[in-house]
């Protein structure tokens, strides 16, 4: 079974994350942030992978710290459920058309984070989400996922049209990447022989 479960407690916030892989896309992620949990539920619905979140954060202050550490304890559940990658298809990519806005994500599950973000929200709130938090979630994700992620933004003018075809492009793309490679389904996808 691919899962993994992960709890991250700080001065800041407890965060508890469930996964399942190979799962059907169920989810139940409270955060205490509304469009946060409603990106999240898209994160899982749209990659197939089973995904139980629950956080609770310094509120009073800002959203920051609940987003951020939830995007880190996601990517943890990630390398772990991963185990050591043996026949995982690896890479994943996906343009993603929501309305007005056209999303292209490509990524690698390559254990070498890095973020390329080519996203501009046309405002600073959406609700009363803070926008920049949509890409500390990803940077957060990456660098602890290990993933290599690329996120352009084609098209747009929504915000919230935009952000959550982000979240919905980067699903997709991820459902790709850790399927099973059934051409190759006991091996690692790298001539390193390790990732």
């Amino acid at each position: 079974m691919r899962t993994a479960k992960v709890t991250r407690k700080t001065a800041e916030t407890d965060i508890s994350v469930e996964i399942n892989l190979d799962g059907t896309g169920v989810y139940d992620n409270q955060t205490g942030v509304g469009f946060f949990d409603h990106m999240l539920d898209q994160l899982a619905r749209h990659s197939l992978i089973d995904m139980t979140i629950r956080a609770k954060g310094d509120y009073h202050i800002d959203d920051h710290h609940t987003v951020e550490d939830t995007g880190i304890a996601l990517g943890q559940a990630l390398v772990q459920a991963l185990g050591d990658k043996k026949g995982i298809r690896r890479y994943g990519e996906c343009h993603l058309p929501m309305d007005d806005a056209l999303v292209r994500c490509a990524l690698d599950l390559s254990a070498r984070p890095f973020l390329i973000w080519n996203v501009a929200l046309p405002t600073q709130k959406i609700g009363a989400f803070d926008t920049e938090l949509v890409r500390e979630f990803f940077q957060a994700l990456s660098t602890h996922g290990g993933i290599t992620l690329h996120i352009d933004q084609l098209h747009g003018f929504n915000s919230h049209h935009i952000a959550e075809a982000a979240f919905k492009a980067v699903a997709r793309a991820l459902r790709l990447a850790v399927e099973t490679d059934p051409r190759k389904a006991d091996a690692i996808p790298s001539t390193k022989g390790a990732l």
